[in-house]
């Protein structure tokens, strides 16, 4: 496998564990101590940090870059440039038990894989944790420590356990400032680029 992925230009630390079955595109690396199972699907220039866990049929998009000691299990689909922070923990199952009522230990038909999304160019901050079940926006931006727990819109800021919502983000990363209302929507400026994005009026107004 490694001598495979040489020839497609994708780089693997020796002390890596990825699965024959698993796809990678061209210009990935790989580094210390990861383990990618098989039938997962990454694209191009993602980069993966030390100690990664990908699980078995994870979707994973172009130009993503996953800090050191992330797991990414089952059920989850990150799309291009997003970023995942060190830490970062995706969970699949919102009724975990080891063990079913009876005291048989579960198998995989025994419990419901629930399903994450995340869009393109999001930003998950370190250490925090997203619920099955979630859709995390474009550009959207996760603070460090945070517990997700529901979807969060299109360039929404959250923070806090359970995440809530306290702002909007431009894609170059500052916070949003309020700008002319126009049929239903917020047509918010960034103070840095000078980009003007609209976001709906219901959902701005959800701001805490």
């Amino acid at each position: 496998m490694r001598d495979l992925l040489a020839r497609d230009n994708v780089r693997i630390h020796p002390t890596a564990d990825v699965s024959d079955r698993a796809q990678i595109g061209s210009g990935t690396s790989i580094w210390h101590q990861c383990q990618i199972r098989e039938d997962t699907i990454i694209g191009s220039h993602c980069i993966f940090g030390k100690g990664d866990y990908v699980d078995f049929g994870v979707k994973i998009g172009n130009n993503v870059k996953v800090q050191n000691y992330v797991s990414i299990y089952h059920g989850v689909e990150i799309e291009d440039g997003v970023f995942v922070g060190p830490h970062v923990c995706f969970t699949n199952d919102n009724l975990p038990r080891a063990i079913n009522p009876d005291g048989t230990l579960k198998a995989a038909d025994d419990w419901e894989v629930g399903r994450i999304l995340i869009k393109r160019g999001a930003a998950l901050g370190a250490n925090s944790t997203i619920l099955p079940k979630v859709v995390v926006g474009e550009w959207a931006l996760v603070g460090a420590g945070s517990v997700v727990t529901k979807d969060v819109p299109a360039h929404g800021l959250v923070v806090g356990n359970p995440a809530h919502l306290i702002g909007f983000v431009c894609a170059c990363g500052a916070r949003l400032e309020a700008g002319e209302v126009q049929t239903g929507m917020m047509v918010a400026h960034c103070p840095k680029c000078d980009a003007t994005i609209s976001i709906p009026l219901d959902i701005w107004n959800e701001v805490k």
